[in-house]
């Protein structure tokens, strides 16, 4: 009994260090598209967001999902340059957050739906 919870503590350990990768891998590749978003077209930015979109859905982050859907969103209105930033800094945010529940992906929606509109 006691090797079985040690292998399921140790399984539990490397699921969180896979996360933490992933996590830190997202916000890597979220602030590389922050420092070209200036002088990037929004396809080019709209191709980078859909890839972290797909990791952040294979990885069960599901603010983050819900957040690049609006970010590809604004994109695709022409939204470019400066006005990225904002939109990056939610999904920087989102992709951080720690509750990946309905609720939590109804808040980061709430927020991006007022900064859509506004």
């Amino acid at each position: 009994m006691g090797q079985a919870v040690r292998n399921a503590t140790g399984h539990v350990a490397a699921r969180i260090d896979d996360m933490i990768a992933v996590k830190a891998d997202l916000a890597a590749r979220i602030a590389a598209i922050d420092v070209r978003a200036p002088y990037a077209r929004p396809c080019d930015i709209a191709a980078e967001v859909d890839a972290i979109r797909v990791i952040a859905h294979s990885n069960g982050l599901n603010p983050a999902v819900t957040v690049a859907h609006f970010v590809d969103s604004a994109l695709s209105r022409g939204e470019h340059g400066a006005l990225v930033h904002g939109w990056l800094g939610i999904l920087r945010d989102a992709v951080g957050c720690e509750r990946q529940d309905v609720q939590a992906c109804h808040a980061f929606a709430a927020a991006c739906s007022v900064r859509l509109a506004g």
